[in-house]
């Protein structure tokens, strides 16, 4: 992995027959909906992960013709076409990397449809997640899929990744909770994959094949999701420990006996020090790791539920166990939610990864980040979802450090090895996109990575769709 500079890499540059292409797509799609000058499309060029490139043009397509319209007329002049939602991927999944026409599915926000009875929603990508569920809680329903850049985020970047979330413990991940895809091949045809139906047998599950393709096989134009529903009672529980070894053996605890909580959140010591210069929670200066446990259930059971949590945690040696009250919950969420923008603050540059391990193996991956933290001299916090053993792992660099630049791919190299030696996977929800794409070869085998290259050129054979990303560069 080459993390890029924060200065603008070469444009890629523009074909002989560019204007005659960008003529037909104002013709097709409107001149409202497209934009070519350099500052409307600079604000499509940079995602989460600090990168710039700049795009030949942008579509801002408002429903699915529009869709068909540019991804014919660009495929008939191979160019290539990079879906993007809210831009907030941390893996450059949305970036034109190898320039061509950005097209933006953020005016395709429409809740098409909830259907309580069957405990289904019809939406298009550009919905926001937060809105989606302020949509369903007075159904008293949910899409359980929940990432932290919620507020945010769209659901056709949700499905583009397949997101997670810290309750991806209890849940599972946005594949989990998709029942069927409306999308539009790089050739501009319309398919459909799956249905209303939570059981389906007939022909392969296009519709997971799809989800976490990060938008390289078809731009999904609208989503049937499986609702469920919301939880009647949520109660937080904080447990301070002396030492990340402590609480990463409390998270193997809970998850290898009875019923895990619905969200087991790790946070180690440097997460812990900026919870405290926050104000947000007063801790002993003495824990040097947490965990955040969120109980759910009925409003008849949840007290026992978290009696029954608190026992369990109860023989490890906790500096602090409790109950959190309803504000501190509250703060206590916002402040985790928080982390990964404050690390913004703290260092020229953040580099972050997210990588996980089974949870039986968590205790290694913690005791190994720390060592090569030490070795590399480069600032490393970490923070996650540690009920599925995603941990984010966070670089803390300057770029104008020549030393500490240097040692950024070596570090990266050791923690990637250090994961995958501890049958782990480099991302558990962020993607590849360009940043992981040299490391591929390093978790998938030859004859998958071989297959994984077919499936890609059976859905689009000219490589227009997001290309650059996910595979190495041959």
């Amino acid at each position: 992995m080459n993390p890029s500079p924060p200065w603008p890499p070469p444009a890629a540059p523009c074909p002989d027959h560019w204007p005659a292409l960008l003529n037909r797509l104002s013709q097709a799609v409107g001149r409202e909906s497209l934009l070519s000058s350099a500052a409307e499309r600079e604000a499509y060029g940079r995602d989460n992960t600090g990168c710039r490139h700049l795009p030949w043009a942008v579509v801002l397509a408002e429903n699915r013709q529009q869709v068909e319209q540019t991804l014919r007329l660009c495929h008939e002049a191979a160019v290539p076409v990079i879906p993007r939602g809210a831009g907030t991927g941390n893996v450059g999944g949305a970036l034109a990397v190898q320039g061509g026409v950005v097209l933006s599915l953020q005016r395709m926000n429409r809740i098409v449809e909830i259907s309580v009875a069957d405990r289904l929603a019809v939406v298009e990508p550009g919905v926001i997640h937060a809105d989606l569920q302020a949509r369903l809680r007075p159904h008293a329903l949910c899409w359980p899929p929940d990432p932290s850049s919620s507020r945010s985020c769209s659901i056709g970047g949700n499905l583009a990744m397949c997101a997670g979330g810290p309750h991806a413990v209890h849940y599972g991940v946005t594949r989990d909770w998709v029942l069927g895809l409306e999308a539009v091949l790089a050739d501009g045809r319309l398919f459909r994959t799956g249905g209303r139906t939570s059981k389906g047998v007939v022909g392969y599950d296009m519709t997971r094949l799809l989800i976490g393709s990060e938008g390289t096989l078809a731009v999904i134009t609208q989503a049937t999701l499986k609702l469920a529903p919301k939880p009647e009672a949520r109660r937080l529980v904080r447990a301070l420990f002396p030492s990340v070894a402590e609480a990463t053996r409390g998270v193997c605890a809970l998850m290898a006996e009875g019923e895990p909580p619905a969200a087991i959140e790790f946070l180690d010591a440097s997460a812990l020090d900026l919870l405290r210069q926050s104000g947000a929670v007063s801790l002993p200066a003495e824990g040097r790791a947490m965990l955040l446990l969120e109980v759910t259930g009925s409003h008849a059971h949840i007290q026992s539920l978290t009696d029954a949590t608190l026992q369990r945690l109860s023989r490890f040696a906790c500096l602090e166990l409790l109950q959190a009250g309803a504000e501190e919950a509250t703060t206590l969420w916002a402040a985790r939610y928080a982390l990964s923008p404050t690390l913004k603050k703290l260092a020229p540059r953040r580099i972050n990864e997210d990588v996980v391990v089974p949870v039986s193996r968590l205790p290694e991956l913690m005791e190994g980040l720390a060592e090569i933290a030490r070795k590399s001299q480069i600032p490393i916090v970490n923070f996650g979802h540690a009920g599925n053993g995603n941990i984010h792992v966070n670089l803390l660099v300057d770029p104008a450090n020549s030393p500490q630049m240097a040692a950024v791919n070596p570090t990266l190299e050791q923690v990637f090895r250090l994961v995958l030696a501890l049958d782990g996977s480099l991302s558990g929800e962020h993607g590849v996109g360009i940043q992981k794409q040299a490391f591929l070869p390093w978790e998938v085998d030859p004859v998958a990575l071989m297959l994984q290259q077919r499936i890609k050129a059976a859905f689009d054979p000219q490589a227009i769709l997001n290309p650059g990303k996910i595979f190495p560069a041959q």
